[in-house]
């Protein structure tokens, strides 16, 4: 009885379309509707078939409030178990971490160019920060980037020959084409790459690379899916897809992060150098500080 009516108030709230969805094929037990049993969404189960002492109409059904009151407190708790289980896991899971990430690999970068106060950026000392990068979370992009920062560098072909309408600028065109021709079997790394943007607490866009590296074919970053975001200062991520160039941004904290959120892929954290964040975030224009690099064992 208490399954029937439990039944009726669903399909008052939902419509008699919704009872295909909740009824089971077999007898229905006392704990039909335990917290330790399987309720699925399928469409597929069986219609069950009411007989006339069970129709919402019965006297006992509506015999007291207190019993409406258990059949409307068992039909809510029911939707609401339902409602879970028809969402994705993604959903129901709480926001990851990058503090719980786990660091899988680390690279480095040596920054020339960013002066203390009072100091001119020529005489400069070089400053170090250290990446420690999530191959669990995002194991493509973290893949692309540690090809970036070793010897041999990432394989990229390059750009087709752009066809010019001046012959001048056609000229300058094939110039460019066949010297990146001539180089195409190196592959690209951040050697004398440029720290090119720095948006106060917002971002800090490092690695735009330079020379013949600039006609190559940018690298197709996947989202990852971990569910990370830009959750504290020095959280390093990529631009999702293909038209972010080769390079990454930090996220020096204190700003909006929800553009990064929206269009890069969390890749990992710097876990030593935040003080050279820092003083990146503080410049007041973008500045060419040279880029030197190597992953760390």
């Amino acid at each position: 009885m208490r399954y029937v009516a439990l039944v009726s108030v669903l399909a008052l709230l939902f419509g008699h379309s919704a009872i295909d969805a909740f009824v089971p094929s077999a007898p229905v037990a006392s704990n039909a509707f335990d917290s330790s049993t399987d309720i699925r969404v399928s469409g597929c189960g069986s219609r069950l078939s009411l007989s006339s002492a069970d129709q919402p109409g019965d006297a006992t059904l509506v015999d007291s409030d207190d019993t409406r009151r258990r059949f409307l407190t068992t039909a809510t708790s029911a939707v609401v178990l339902i409602a879970q289980a028809s969402l994705p896991p993604s959903a129901l899971a709480s926001p990851k971490s990058t503090s719980d990430a786990v660091v899988t690999d680390r690279i480095y970068l040596d920054l020339k160019g960013i002066p203390q106060p009072g100091e001119e950026a020529a005489y400069a000392t070089t400053k170090r920060i250290v990446i420690g990068l999530f191959g669990e979370d995002a194991p493509q992009p973290v893949s692309i980037l540690k090809q970036l920062v070793s010897k041999a560098g990432l394989p990229a072909e390059c750009k087709p020959n752009e066809k010019r309408t001046l012959q001048r600028e056609q000229l300058e065109a094939n110039k460019v084409y066949n010297s990146c021709m001539e180089s195409q079997d190196r592959g690209v790394t951040y050697d004398l790459s440029n720290v090119w943007r720095i948006d106060k607490n917002n971002r800090i866009d490092v690695g735009s690379v330079s020379g013949k590296f600039v006609s190559r074919v940018s690298p197709n970053f996947e989202d990852a899916n971990s569910g990370l975001t830009h959750d504290a200062p020095g959280v390093v991520s990529v631009r999702r897809g293909d038209d972010g160039g080769f390079g990454f941004s930090i996220y020096p904290g204190g700003g909006n992060p929800s553009i990064l959120n929206e269009d890069n892929v969390v890749v990992g954290r710097v876990v030593e150098g935040m003080d050279v964040v820092g003083q990146l975030n503080e410049l007041p224009v973008v500045q060419s500080s040279a880029v030197n690099y190597m992953a760390l064992a």
